[in-house]
């Protein structure tokens, strides 16, 4: 269950917010190959001065991302997203490709967990919540 974060330093609107989550989890099951039923999102709107990035000028809007994901990912398949996630954040939201950031952090299937069950270790067409 991938849970993904993205902090930015800018108010937000609503139809914005929701046309940007249905586009990240969309591009995360297209590229992870994976369903997208257990991809959780956490958008956080934060004050204009709560975040800096050092390349980024004063007073510009910046994003920071952590995602959290299983362990068996492709490096190919990390930077697809990336460049997938950057591009998102800049079309709907207006925030500069170089004022973004991005971690990761992998774990093992067993760290994420549903009412239903722990997920098992990622592999190739992976849908955890389909009941083959």
């Amino acid at each position: 269950m991938p849970h993904l974060q993205f902090d930015i330093n800018k108010k937000l609107n609503t139809k914005d917010k929701n046309k940007f989550c249905k586009y990240i989890r969309d591009n995360f099951g297209k590229i992870m190959k994976t369903g997208t039923d257990h991809v959780a999102i956490s958008l956080r709107e934060l004050g204009k001065d709560s975040l800096s990035l050092g390349r980024a000028k004063d007073n510009e809007y910046v994003c920071f991302m952590n995602l959290d994901v299983r362990v068996g990912r492709s490096v190919k398949q990390r930077r697809e997203l990336v460049k997938s996630y950057i591009k998102g954040v800049n079309q709907f939201f207006g925030i500069k490709k170089e004022n973004q950031y991005i971690t990761f952090t992998l774990h093992n299937g067993r760290d994420f967990n549903l009412y239903e069950k722990s997920l098992e270790n990622w592999l190739k067409g992976d849908d955890p919540l389909n009941k083959k």
